[in-house]
């Protein structure tokens, strides 16, 4: 996944932030998680180095309010912001196209995720329906249990939606841990998807 910030870009977003009112670590990073949508939220590992290195620029204070640091911007950070309004006016579009292609991708993932799902079931469905049903032979011993056929058709379904749940949720998970957020639209949009290949197994199995 790209980095939603450029180098250099999220100091002077911080800059930013701190120049429309003073703020504590977790105020800016839930600002940044507030602006892209929830798409970008990002770690106490990355904002406060950044705090820090913009208070020893002189560009902020921090304060202590009880528990909390609270930051705000100096005369000199502010005269920084606005001799710099062009490229946070390219910050801001260049946020929009990051943030609209990080959530087409996680869609895309969820979308071809549940279509080898539906396709790699209703083959499983199909195999089950044209599997030779034997008989008892001639010699008097039973040939092929349909029931055991049927069994290790059930485990082969069971491995492939195991095998389907774990990567779907390592996906997320991954996505969630690279700073990233789920929007309501995505989950909405994966229970469809799960929704929809539920009915299609069973049409097949109605077949």
């Amino acid at each position: 996944m790209a980095p939603v910030f450029s180098h250099g870009d999220l100091r002077l977003y911080l800059l930013n932030l701190l120049d429309e009112s003073p703020r504590h670590g977790y105020d800016l990073m839930q600002a940044l998680s507030d602006r892209t949508g929830g798409t970008y939220t990002p770690s106490a590992g990355t904002i406060y180095p950044r705090l820090a290195k913009l208070e020893e620029e002189g560009l902020v204070t921090k304060t202590t309010d009880g528990r909390k640091t609270v930051y705000e911007i100096t005369d000199a950070g502010r005269a920084e912001v606005a001799s710099r309004s062009g490229d946070l006016e390219g910050i801001e579009a260049g946020l929009a196209d990051s943030v609209r292609l990080i959530a087409d991708g996680v869609r895309g993932s969820v979308r071809e995720a549940m279509r080898s799902l539906q396709a790699d079931l209703a083959a499983a469905a199909q195999a089950e329906r044209d599997a030779p049903r034997t008989t008892a032979r001639d010699d008097g011993s039973d040939g092929d249990d349909p029931r055991g056929l049927s069994r290790e058709q059930l485990r082969r379904a069971d491995a492939a939606l195991t095998a389907f749940r774990g990567e779907v949720r390592a996906d997320l998970r991954s996505h969630v841990a690279r700073g990233g957020s789920l929007s309501a639209s995505v989950i909405d949009e994966l229970t469809s998807a799960l929704d929809a290949a539920q009915r299609a197994v069973t049409r097949a199995l109605r077949g």
